[in-house]
Protein backbone atom coordinates (compact mmCIF):
# COMPACT_ATOMS: atom_id res chain seq x y z
CA UNK A 1 0.00 0.00 0.00
CA UNK A 2 1.22 3.50 -0.98
CA UNK A 3 2.22 5.62 1.69
CA UNK A 4 0.01 8.34 0.24
CA UNK A 5 -3.16 5.91 0.87
CA UNK A 6 -1.97 5.25 4.29
CA UNK A 7 -1.87 8.82 4.99
CA UNK A 8 -4.86 9.09 3.43
CA UNK A 9 -6.91 6.11 4.98
CA UNK A 10 -5.61 7.23 8.87
CA UNK A 11 -5.11 10.92 8.85
CA UNK A 12 -7.28 12.95 6.00
CA UNK A 13 -10.60 10.45 6.10
CA UNK A 14 -10.50 12.05 10.13
CA UNK A 15 -10.05 15.61 9.33
CA UNK A 16 -12.02 16.11 6.52
CA UNK A 17 -15.62 14.63 8.34
CA UNK A 18 -14.25 16.91 11.25
CA UNK A 19 -14.05 19.80 9.17
CA UNK A 20 -17.26 19.75 6.65
CA UNK A 21 -19.35 17.65 9.38
CA UNK A 22 -19.58 14.51 7.56
CA UNK A 23 -20.82 11.35 9.31
CA UNK A 24 -21.11 8.74 6.48
CA UNK A 25 -17.54 7.87 5.64
CA UNK A 26 -18.31 6.66 1.90
CA UNK A 27 -19.54 10.41 1.61
CA UNK A 28 -16.16 12.13 2.29
CA UNK A 29 -14.52 12.72 -0.79
CA UNK A 30 -11.56 10.89 -1.96
CA UNK A 31 -9.47 10.87 -5.42
CA UNK A 32 -11.49 8.81 -8.04
CA UNK A 33 -8.77 8.76 -10.66
CA UNK A 34 -5.56 10.60 -12.60
CA UNK A 35 -5.34 11.40 -15.92
CA UNK A 36 -2.54 11.75 -17.93
CA UNK A 37 -2.30 13.57 -21.52
CA UNK A 38 0.16 13.94 -24.12
CA UNK A 39 0.10 15.39 -27.72
CA UNK A 40 2.44 13.47 -29.73
CA UNK A 41 2.07 16.44 -32.35
CA UNK A 42 4.69 15.39 -35.44
CA UNK A 43 5.38 12.26 -33.62
CA UNK A 44 2.56 11.23 -35.35
CA UNK A 45 4.57 10.80 -38.92
CA UNK A 46 7.57 9.00 -37.02
CA UNK A 47 6.95 5.99 -36.09
CA UNK A 48 10.29 5.36 -33.73
CA UNK A 49 9.06 9.00 -32.27
CA UNK A 50 5.98 7.92 -31.55
CA UNK A 51 7.18 4.47 -30.39
CA UNK A 52 9.86 7.07 -27.94
CA UNK A 53 7.02 8.97 -26.44
CA UNK A 54 4.80 6.01 -25.71
CA UNK A 55 7.60 4.39 -23.82
CA UNK A 56 8.59 7.40 -21.70
CA UNK A 57 4.99 7.73 -20.86
CA UNK A 58 4.72 4.09 -19.80
CA UNK A 59 7.81 4.96 -17.78
CA UNK A 60 6.30 7.92 -16.06
CA UNK A 61 2.73 6.44 -14.94
CA UNK A 62 3.44 2.46 -14.94
CA UNK A 63 0.85 1.43 -16.75
CA UNK A 64 1.00 1.52 -20.90
CA UNK A 65 -0.98 4.00 -22.59
CA UNK A 66 -3.65 4.23 -24.80
CA UNK A 67 -3.25 6.06 -28.08
CA UNK A 68 -6.07 8.57 -28.81
CA UNK A 69 -6.69 9.07 -32.35
CA UNK A 70 -8.68 12.03 -34.55
CA UNK A 71 -12.22 11.99 -34.40
CA UNK A 72 -12.22 14.34 -37.87
CA UNK A 73 -10.25 15.80 -40.81
CA UNK A 74 -8.73 18.93 -39.83
CA UNK A 75 -6.76 20.20 -43.15
CA UNK A 76 -4.82 23.27 -41.53
CA UNK A 77 -3.49 20.84 -39.37
CA UNK A 78 -2.44 17.99 -41.78
CA UNK A 79 -4.87 15.88 -39.49
CA UNK A 80 -6.78 12.87 -41.26
CA UNK A 81 -9.71 11.40 -39.70
CA UNK A 82 -8.22 8.16 -37.48
CA UNK A 83 -4.50 9.42 -37.23
CA UNK A 84 -2.95 9.84 -33.91
CA UNK A 85 -3.25 12.82 -32.47
CA UNK A 86 -2.41 12.08 -28.43
CA UNK A 87 -1.79 9.31 -25.47
CA UNK A 88 -3.71 9.19 -22.34
CA UNK A 89 -3.26 6.91 -19.39
CA UNK A 90 -5.74 6.69 -16.50
CA UNK A 91 -4.46 5.79 -13.37
CA UNK A 92 -6.28 4.35 -10.38
CA UNK A 93 -5.52 2.72 -6.52
CA UNK A 94 -2.69 1.81 -5.74
CA UNK A 95 -0.72 3.26 -9.24
CA UNK A 96 -2.46 6.40 -8.69
CA UNK A 97 -1.76 7.18 -5.08
CA UNK A 98 2.25 5.96 -5.90
CA UNK A 99 2.02 8.68 -8.99
CA UNK A 100 0.75 11.34 -6.80
CA UNK A 101 2.97 10.82 -3.84
CA UNK A 102 6.13 10.81 -6.52
CA UNK A 103 4.19 13.89 -8.41
CA UNK A 104 3.89 16.02 -5.42
CA UNK A 105 7.05 15.48 -3.38
CA UNK A 106 9.55 14.86 -6.33
CA UNK A 107 8.59 16.19 -9.74
CA UNK A 108 6.83 19.48 -9.30
CA UNK A 109 9.37 20.43 -6.55
CA UNK A 110 12.31 19.70 -9.30
CA UNK A 111 10.79 22.52 -11.27
CA UNK A 112 12.49 25.74 -12.65
CA UNK A 113 11.47 28.57 -10.74
CA UNK A 114 8.46 26.33 -9.05
CA UNK A 115 6.24 28.67 -6.25
CA UNK A 116 3.28 26.39 -6.09
CA UNK A 117 0.44 25.64 -8.08
CA UNK A 118 -2.50 28.20 -8.56
CA UNK A 119 -5.33 27.26 -6.26
CA UNK A 120 -7.47 28.69 -9.53
CA UNK A 121 -7.23 25.16 -11.67
CA UNK A 122 -10.06 23.67 -10.03
CA UNK A 123 -12.97 23.31 -12.64
CA UNK A 124 -16.38 23.56 -11.52
CA UNK A 125 -16.88 19.81 -10.56
CA UNK A 126 -13.94 19.84 -8.29
CA UNK A 127 -11.25 18.39 -10.47
CA UNK A 128 -7.56 20.31 -10.75
CA UNK A 129 -5.49 19.89 -13.46
CA UNK A 130 -2.20 20.55 -14.27
CA UNK A 131 0.18 21.46 -17.16
CA UNK A 132 3.59 20.47 -17.05
CA UNK A 133 5.86 21.89 -19.84
CA UNK A 134 8.53 19.14 -19.75
CA UNK A 135 8.28 15.74 -19.34
CA UNK A 136 12.17 15.03 -18.39
CA UNK A 137 11.60 16.44 -14.07
CA UNK A 138 10.50 13.44 -13.90
CA UNK A 139 12.91 10.73 -12.08
CA UNK A 140 12.50 7.92 -14.67
CA UNK A 141 13.44 10.18 -17.89
CA UNK A 142 17.05 11.06 -18.77
CA UNK A 143 16.86 15.25 -19.77
CA UNK A 144 19.70 14.92 -22.14
CA UNK A 145 17.87 11.87 -24.40
CA UNK A 146 14.29 12.64 -24.30
CA UNK A 147 12.58 15.27 -26.90
CA UNK A 148 11.27 18.31 -24.79
CA UNK A 149 7.56 17.49 -24.93
CA UNK A 150 4.25 18.68 -22.42
CA UNK A 151 1.75 16.20 -20.77
CA UNK A 152 -1.31 17.71 -18.41
CA UNK A 153 -2.44 15.76 -15.36
CA UNK A 154 -6.20 15.81 -14.12
CA UNK A 155 -6.88 15.04 -10.89
CA UNK A 156 -10.57 13.89 -10.76
CA UNK A 157 -11.98 14.10 -6.96
CA UNK A 158 -15.94 12.59 -5.92
CA UNK A 159 -16.89 16.30 -4.81
CA UNK A 160 -18.50 18.75 -6.55
CA UNK A 161 -17.60 21.28 -4.10
CA UNK A 162 -14.10 23.55 -4.92
CA UNK A 163 -13.37 23.65 -1.18
CA UNK A 164 -13.86 20.30 -0.29
CA UNK A 165 -11.24 19.40 -3.54
CA UNK A 166 -8.85 21.89 -2.62
CA UNK A 167 -8.96 20.69 1.17
CA UNK A 168 -8.34 17.13 0.30
CA UNK A 169 -5.39 17.92 -1.79
CA UNK A 170 -3.87 20.34 0.12
CA UNK A 171 -3.93 17.43 3.48
CA UNK A 172 -2.43 15.35 0.88
CA UNK A 173 0.43 17.47 0.56
CA UNK A 174 -0.15 19.37 -2.94
CA UNK A 175 2.21 22.45 -2.77
CA UNK A 176 -0.43 25.04 -3.64
CA UNK A 177 0.79 28.66 -3.49
CA UNK A 178 0.83 31.22 -0.67
CA UNK A 179 -2.45 33.35 -1.18
CA UNK A 180 -0.26 36.51 -1.46
CA UNK A 181 2.16 35.67 -4.50
CA UNK A 182 -1.10 33.97 -6.37
CA UNK A 183 -2.59 37.59 -5.75
CA UNK A 184 0.64 39.18 -7.56
CA UNK A 185 0.60 36.78 -9.82
CA UNK A 186 -2.48 37.78 -10.59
Amino acid sequence: MSRLKKKYDKEIVGKLSREFGVDNKMAISKITKVVVNIGIGNASKNKQLLAQVKSDLAAITGQLPQIRKAKLSVASFSIREGMPVGMKVTLRGNRMFSFLDKLFSVVLPRLRDFRGLSRKSFDGNGNYTIGIEDYSVFPEMDATSTQSRGLEISIVTSTDDKKQAEKLLELLGMPFAKMEQEDKRG
